[in-house]
């Protein structure tokens, strides 16, 4: 079941919530330095992070699965937001060269088949980004922040699907060390417990940041699919029934 929009905004908003973003865009920037004009997708709820990299792209979209909801970003801009299922994206095989998941992995259906959704999209040498909640992490066992939902991973886990959906895994890096808890007096600390933490226990780490290539030497098996979902608009016109329409059958 994934996170709801209005609580991911929710946390976004808090101070804890800022914190965290700090924290993951630190980790993020020694992966990524800049994208020039490359094609960027963030899937899940990815946005307070895509703002960090869509300057330099050509031009980038958030892609918000369809069990989580949607808001319009960016802000006061042409929305660059669709509103998905994340087996079945939008987009033509090797369209786009880098996709940015967070908020996603942990509440896929089937994470083999979005991953291999995911492959069939990159570009040849595109490259993807996933940063999931780390199962041995104390922010995986929290319900009062979104990545206590869902499905957390072990970074053992998360390289053998990478490997089974043809992703060569490549560099990785952890973030949220500090605790999340809400006290002022902790969150003051928070600078302290990062640079700690990632000396002496990286292994428990808030979440797992890992970076893969889309592996081109060994293609994925072709199989004809039937979409398992069917979105119905919610605010699609649907009329006033007549009196024949709504009239039993003996009366007609």
């Amino acid at each position: 079941m994934h996170a709801d929009i209005v609580d991911l905004r929710q946390f976004y908003h808090s101070r804890l919530g800022r914190f965290a973003e700090q924290s993951i865009t630190m980790a993020l920037s020694s992966l990524w330095a800049k994208l020039p004009e490359e094609r960027l997708v963030g899937l899940g709820y990815a946005v307070p992070y895509l703002e960090r990299f869509r300057a330099d792209t050509e031009r980038t979209f958030a892609f918000m699965p369809a069990g989580q909801g949607a808001v319009n970003w960016p802000v006061a801009e042409l929305s660059s937001t669709a509103l998905i299922f994340d087996e079945e994206l939008p987009l033509p095989d090797a369209s786009i060269d880098r996709v940015l998941m967070v908020h996603a992995l942990e509440f896929a259906e089937n994470p083999r088949e979005t991953m291999k959704e995911l492959w069939r999209v990159l570009a040849p040498g595109g490259r993807l980004v996933i940063v999931v909640p780390n199962r041995r992490g104390v922010w995986a066992r929290m319900e009062h922040t979104p990545f206590g939902s869902g499905r957390p991973y072990s970074r053992g886990q998360l390289t053998a699907l990478l490997r089974e959906t043809n992703f060569t895994p490549g560099a990785s890096a952890d973030a949220l060390f500090f605790p999340p808890s809400k006290l002022k007096t902790v969150l003051k600390l928070r600078r302290g417990f990062e640079r700690i933490g990632r000396s002496l226990w990286p292994m428990f780490s808030g979440v797992i940041i890992v970076e893969a290539q889309k592996r081109l030497y060994q293609g994925l098996p072709v199989a004809a699919r039937a979409s398992r979902r069917v979105f119905v608009p919610v605010l699609a016109p649907r009329g006033v029934p007549t009196t024949r329409e709504t009239a039993p059958d003996k009366l007609r």
